[in-house]
C-alpha cells in the first residue's frame, strides 16, 4: 500500500508539473495572439484615419457631377444653338462661293482636257507598237522553230531582227515580247481611248502579215479579250465615273472593207452595199446611210454585237491560216457626252480596225475568189502606205480617197486626232522578209506628224463631192454570210459622222492581164510585201 500510495503521489506530481507547463504555454500563446489582434486594431485605425479625406473628396465631386447634371439641359441648348449659327454661316459661304467653284471646275476641265491631249501628242500623234506573237507548239516541235528576234533589256522600244547573217535594229514607242498578256497591252493603250470622251478622233488599228497575231490583240478570245471589248468596258467605267456631271451614250457600228465595198455587218442584211456621202446638215462631214448602230448600255450587249459582227464578217482558208479574214473589219464607237450643269458637248470617235493584211500569191496558194479579195487587200494597203509617205513627206495633197479603208479613217489620219499602230510580227525565220517589211512600214508611221496637215486635211474634206468616187474595177463577188438577228435596242441608222474610204479612177487597173502579171502585180502592190489576210 505505502509503496502504491507512492508510485500514485509521484504520477499526481508529474501531471501537476504537467498541467502547470500546459497552462503556461497557453497563456504565452494567448499573450501573442493578443499582441497580433492589438496591431491589427491599430492598422484598422489607421485605414479609418485616411478614408476619411477620401471620402470627403468623393462627397465633393458627387456634388460637383450632381450640378453639371443640373445644368446639362441649358448646355446643351446652348451648344445646339453655337452649331447652329456655325452651319448656317457654313451654307452662306458655301452659297456665295458656288459661282467661283463651278467657273474653276470648268477651268480645270479644261486644263485636265489639254494636259491630257499634250501628254498623247509629245509621244506622237501616230504611235507605234510592235508585239511579237509566241511560238505555238506545233511550231516548236518543227525544224525552222528558231527566234529570229531579240529585246533589249534595258529598252522596251528597241527591237533587233537577224536576217540574212546581218542584225537590224528597230525603234518604236513600244515592243511587246511574246510574254506580254492582253492586260499589259491595253495598259499602253487606255489613254488614248479615253481620248474619244473629250471629244477627240481616235484610231488603233492592227497591222502585220496573216498569222502574226492581228484579231487575237483586237478581239482576243473569250476568257481573254483583247483591245475591242477592254476598249469599251473602259469607256463604260469612265462615264459611270462622271455620270454625277455628264450625261453619255456610247452607240456602236461594225464594218466589213470587202473587195473595196463597204459591208453593214449589224445589218440585217450584211450583203449590202454601203455608200459614202456628204452630211446634209454642211458640217462638211461624211458619214455612211443605212449603217446600223447599236446603243450599248452593259457588257451584255457588247457581246450580242461582237457576236452578230464575227457570224457577218468575211473569212477564208489559205495555205497560210485556216480562217484567214478576207476584208478590214472596223468597230466604230462614238461616244456623245452632255454636261447638264455646264452645258458642254462632246462628241469623239473611236475606230478600232483589224487590218487584213497583203499575200504573197505563190505563199498563200490564193486562187479565184480569194485572189480577188487578195488584190483588193493589198491595193487597199497599199493606198494606206501612200496616205503615210504623203503625211510623212508634208505633201500639199494626200490621197485619202485612193482606198475606201484610207477615206473611211480620214478623220483619224489628220489634224488632231490619235492614232496608234499595232504592228504585228512573228518571230520564225520563214516569215523574216514579211517582219523586216512590216517593222519598216512601221518606222515610217512612227514619223508622221498629223497635226502639220490639219488645215489642209479640213479644206480637202469641206472640198469633197457628195457622193463617193467610182472605180472601174468589175465587181467581186462576195462569199455568202448568215445575218443573224440581235435583240438589243437600236439606234437611228443615218446620221453617224463617218469619214470613209473609196478609191480614184487614177488608180484602178484593168485585170485583162494574165495570171503570172496579175500575181506579180499583187505582190508589187502592197507596202509590206508578203504581209498576209488575218490572224486568228
Amino acid at each position: 500500500m505505502e509503496r502504491a500510495q507512492g508510485q500514485l503521489e509521484a504520477e499526481m506530481q508529474n501531471l501537476e508539473e504537467e498541467k502547470n507547463r500546459v497552462i503556461e504555454e497557453a497563456f504565452i500563446r494567448a499573450e501573442s495572439e493578443m499582441k497580433a489582434v492589438h496591431e491589427n486594431l491599430a492598422g484598422v485605425r489607421m485605414n479609418l484615419l485616411s478614408l476619411q479625406p477620401a471620402l470627403r473628396t468623393l462627397t465633393s465631386d458627387y456634388n460637383c457631377l450632381k450640378r453639371q447634371v443640373q445644368d446639362f439641359p441649358f448646355m446643351l441648348d446652348k451648344a445646339i444653338t453655337e452649331a447652329k449659327r456655325e452651319i448656317c454661316q457654313v451654307i452662306s459661304e458655301v452659297s456665295s462661293t458656288n459661282q467661283e467653284l463651278l467657273r474653276k471646275y470648268k477651268r480645270e476641265m479644261n486644263l485636265r482636257k489639254k494636259c491630257h491631249n499634250e501628254l498623247v501628242r509629245l509621244k506622237g500623234n501616230i504611235r507605234v507598237f510592235c508585239r511579237v506573237r509566241p511560238v505555238s507548239q506545233e511550231e516548236q516541235d518543227s525544224a525552222d522553230s528558231k527566234t529570229m528576234l531579240s529585246f533589249d533589256s534595258e529598252d522596251d522600244a528597241i527591237l533587233y531582227l537577224s536576217n540574212k547573217g546581218k542584225t537590224m535594229t528597230f525603234e518604236l514607242d513600244k515592243v511587246f515580247s511574246p510574254q506580254a498578256t492582253q492586260e499589259e497591252v491595253f495598259q499602253e493603250v487606255q489613254s488614248l481611248v479615253t481620248s474619244c470622251i473629250d471629244g477627240f478622233n481616235v484610231c488603233i488599228f492592227a497591222y502585220g502579215q496573216t498569222g502574226s497575231g492581228k484579231t487575237y490583240t483586237m478581239e482576243g478570245v473569250l476568257d481573254d479579250p483583247g483591245i475591242n471589248q477592254r476598249a469599251l468596258r473602259l469607256l463604260f467605267s469612265e462615264v459611270t465615273e462622271k455620270a454625277p456631271d455628264w450625261d453619255y451614250k456610247i452607240t456602236v457600228s461594225m464594218v466589213e472593207i470587202y473587195n473595196e465595198t463597204l459591208r453593214n455587218l449589224l445589218g440585217e442584211n450584211p450583203t449590202d452595199k454601203l455608200d459614202i456621202k456628204m452630211n446634209p446638215d454642211g458640217s462638211g462631214q461624211l458619214y455612211v446611210p443605212g449603217l446600223t448602230e447599236f446603243v450599248v448600255q452593259s457588257p451584255e450587249d457588247i457581246n450580242k454585237v461582237f457576236e452578230l459582227g464575227h457570224m457577218n464578217r468575211a473569212t477564208a482558208c489559205t495555205n497560210l491560216n485556216e480562217h484567214s479574214s478576207r476584208s478590214h473589219a472596223l468597230l466604230i464607237i462614238t461616244v456623245s457626252g452632255f454636261n447638264a450643269s455646264t452645258g458642254n458637248r462632246t462628241q469623239g470617235k473611236l475606230n478600232l480596225v483589224d487590218l487584213a493584211g497583203s499575200e504573197r500569191i505563190a505563199k498563200s496558194g490564193a486562187e479565184g475568189s480569194r485572189l480577188r479579195e487578195a488584190q483588193c487587200i493589198n491595193k487597199s494597203l497599199s493606198a494606206l502606205g501612200d496616205v503615210i509617205n504623203a503625211l510623212r513627206g508634208k505633201h500639199s495633197h494626200v490621197p485619202f480617197r485612193n482606198s475606201r479603208l484610207t477615206y473611211l479613217l480620214q478623220d483619224s489620219l489628220n489634224g488632231d486626232s490619235k492614232t496608234l499602230m499595232m504592228v504585228q510580227v512573228s518571230p520564225l525565220p520563214n516569215n523574216m522578209s514579211e517582219s523586216v517589211c512590216s517593222l519598216k512600214f512601221a518606222q515610217r508611221v512612227r514619223s508622221v506628224e498629223l497635226s502639220l496637215s490639219s488645215s489642209f486635211s479640213r479644206r480637202h474634206e469641206n472640198s469633197s463631192t457628195s457622193s463617193s468616187p467610182t472605180h472601174d474595177s468589175v465587181e467581186l463577188d462576195s462569199p455568202p454570210v448568215t445575218p443573224v438577228p440581235l435583240p438589243i435596242s437600236r439606234a437611228s441608222s443615218a446620221g453617224s459622222t463617218l469619214s470613209s474610204a473609196s478609191r480614184t479612177p487614177s488608180i484602178s487597173r484593168r485585170r485583162s492581164q494574165s495570171q503570172l502579171s496579175t500575181d506579180r502585180q499583187v505582190d508589187r502592190a502592197s507596202p509590206l510585201v508578203g504581209d498576209g489576210g488575218q490572224d486568228d
